[in-house]
């Protein structure tokens, strides 16, 4: 298939509208898959080794083709680039390394045409250190912009700069204190993520009035909804007292539901007949509070990226000391969450971002039973009650590099892990070898290689060198082998979308988890206006039975020719393939080989 090259940057004036619906009708995007686009790996069209928005033009074909509903941008706003687009010095403009408005504009109008919308990353937790915002917060403590960041004197007793004198023991997300001392006005800035990401002081009314307009500059040049990076931690306990004032920042400020209410008000529901899209990725938080957030009648979010299935497999010594995933645990979890947010609120479900290494290498098995597993990942994720999130990749099987050493790794939090661990300063007292066996395993870059787009030197990424090397087995893991092989991961995640789009019981249905016990099945019923569908998948490297009665059901959807789609499914057991119905002395159940899925209904 040739990807299509498309011209036009005629800026949209207001996207596509739908009619305002009826508070009886499902929301749209319960019904619609989201794609996200890293856009320094998607594609690029210029030959400088980054992926652009141009790029990104070129290929959605490949997006139309897949059938999903929304385009996740991450950031391509100016930046310094010090986490890669995540430290914004500009909100409105487009960073020159993706193009320029116009291509974004191009590309919004593309999208429109093709019957697709678009969703930025909003990062307005914090912002770069080179926002003309924080130039003047810092260029001197008497400055009308000071207090749109938070800054705090040394910690009683201590002298500033010196190790201890932070004015609390809030810890970074990427390691080491939260503070940044600044020598030239005496205070530290409180920074969650990088030194170079200072944190927003959303106390300051102004400084909210400032993102909503910005949001509403958006809304207007087309832009279809925002998800919002770390949103839960925009208000703080500013007096940074109490027990909270140790350890990581996770969310619990006491406006945050304030804060998200002000900017339905200012922003959203100042365009009601857009359906624009909002989730709020939230580190830490809970079921209770995911249900306060996305119930409609509070006028929150639409739906939460919530972190607890994929902390499962973090050790003692965290992220970077992994441990083997128990089934049985990741099933409890998942569960939990779909019955809290049953009744009320709903489910943002995903396996892969760029934050997370690739779910393949991590939950499946990368292997000898790579297509399988990675199928019967999608096969689990996308049945269950929530709107899917597919990364980019992840639609291949695209799986983790290999690192030869430290040297290989370009992400800043990975680099940060590394250099505590040298220092003997890592959580755990881990070696440097250990966090680098962890990096390995669970580093961000491995989210964040090209795009395989086929099996050329640079997998049709770029005509140069890319930003980071091409994954080896480029080679054979790529869209252009896949798209003519109905077997390949690829057509799977097609179908699974189709599916979704097809049958209401997917995006609607309640579910039920079954074999809450087994270390190797995952299995579970959705049920809806009287259609049912069975779920059972085989998360292991052998052949397993699960003991399930579902006669007289047929395979909709299967990931392997083992149980092809449409047989018919008689006296409790699947009858194909070489298998018999059971005799009268046989318990009913399903026999599936090492990483087979079936939907039955």
């Amino acid at each position: 298939m040739s990807p299509e090259t498309t011209t036009e940057t005629t800026r949209p004036t207001n996207a596509v509208t739908r009619p305002v619906k009826d508070a009886a009708t499902p929301p749209w995007w319960q019904s619609a898959v989201v794609y996200q686009v890293y856009p320094r790996s998607f594609q690029d069209s210029d030959g400088d080794g980054i992926g652009d928005i141009p790029g990104i033009r070129r290929r959605l074909d490949h997006l139309q083709r897949l059938g999903v509903d929304v385009v996740w941008l991450s950031p391509a706003y100016r930046s310094p680039q010090a986490d890669n687009g995540y430290d914004i010095s500009d909100y409105q403009d487009v960073d020159p390394l993706f193009g320029s408005l116009d291509d974004l504009d191009g590309l919004i109008a593309d999208l429109h045409r093709r019957g697709m919308k678009l969703v930025m990353d909003l990062v307005v937790n914090h912002t770069s250190d080179e926002h003309p915002w924080f130039v003047q917060s810092r260029a001197s403590s008497a400055s009308s912009k000071r207090d749109w960041y938070v800054w705090r004197p040394p910690r009683a007793g201590h002298v500033g700069g010196e190790p201890g004198a932070e004015p609390n023991g809030w810890r970074s997300y990427f390691s080491g204190p939260a503070w940044t001392w600044d020598e030239a006005t005496g205070e530290y800035y409180l920074r969650l993520f990088h030194t170079k990401q200072p944190d927003l002081n959303w106390e300051n009314p102004d400084v909210r009035e400032a993102v909503w307009s910005m949001m509403r500059w958006w809304v207007e040049r087309g832009v279809d909804g925002f998800r919002m990076d770390v949103v839960n931690n925009i208000s703080k306990p500013i007096d940074l007292t109490g027990p909270e004032a140790d350890g990581f920042v996770y969310g619990f400020g006491p406006k945050r539901h304030e804060y998200l209410q002000e900017m339905r008000r200012e922003v959203f529901d100042r365009y009601p007949d857009r359906d624009l899209l909002t989730v709020g990725e939230m580190p830490g938080v809970t079921i209770e509070d995911a249900v306060l957030y996305t119930d409609p009648a509070r006028r929150e979010v639409d739906m939460v990226f919530q972190f607890e299935h994929v902390g499962l497999d973090h050790g003692p010594g965290g992220k970077f000391d992994p441990v083997p995933l128990d089934l049985r645990a990741l099933r409890a979890s998942l569960g939990r969450w779909q019955d809290g947010l049953a009744a009320v609120g709903w489910n943002a479900l995903y396996w892969d971002n760029h934050d997370q290494p690739r779910a393949v290498s991590r939950f499946g098995d990368d292997g000898e039973h790579w297509r399988e597993s990675a199928t019967a990942l999608a096969t689990v994720l996308h049945l269950h009650r929530g709107t899917p999130y597919v990364y980019q990749g992840e639609e291949l099987g695209m799986t983790n590099v290999p690192y030869a050493s430290i040297d290989d790794a370009q992400d800043v939090e990975s680099l940060n892990a590394y250099a505590e661990a040298v220092a003997g300063e890592a959580p755990g007292g881990l070696t440097p070898e250990r966090v680098l066996d962890g990096i390995r395993a669970m580093g961000r870059d491995n989210a964040r290689t090209p795009v395989q787009w086929d099996g050329t030197e640079h997998a049709g990424f770029t005509t140069g060198t890319p930003w980071l090397p091409v994954a080896p087995n480029h080679t054979w893991l790529n869209a252009q082998a896949q798209y003519d092989d109905p077997r390949s991961v690829f057509h799977h995640y097609r179908r699974l979308i189709a599916l979704r789009h097809e049958r209401p019981v997917v995006a609607h249905g309640d579910l039920t988890m079954l074999l809450p016990d087994d270390e190797y099945l995952y299995a579970f019923e959705r049920t809806f206006a009287g259609e049912r569908l069975v779920v059972v998948a085989n998360l292991s490297g052998e052949r397993r039975r699960a003991p399930l009665d579902v006669g007289g059901m047929r395979v909709v959807l299967g990931n392997t020719e083992h149980h092809a789609t449409g047989t018919i499914v008689g006296g409790g057991v699947l009858a194909g393939a070489g298998l018999d119905r059971p005799g009268d002395d046989e318990e009913p159940g399903i026999d599936l080989d090492p990483w087979e899925a079936v939907v039955l209904g």
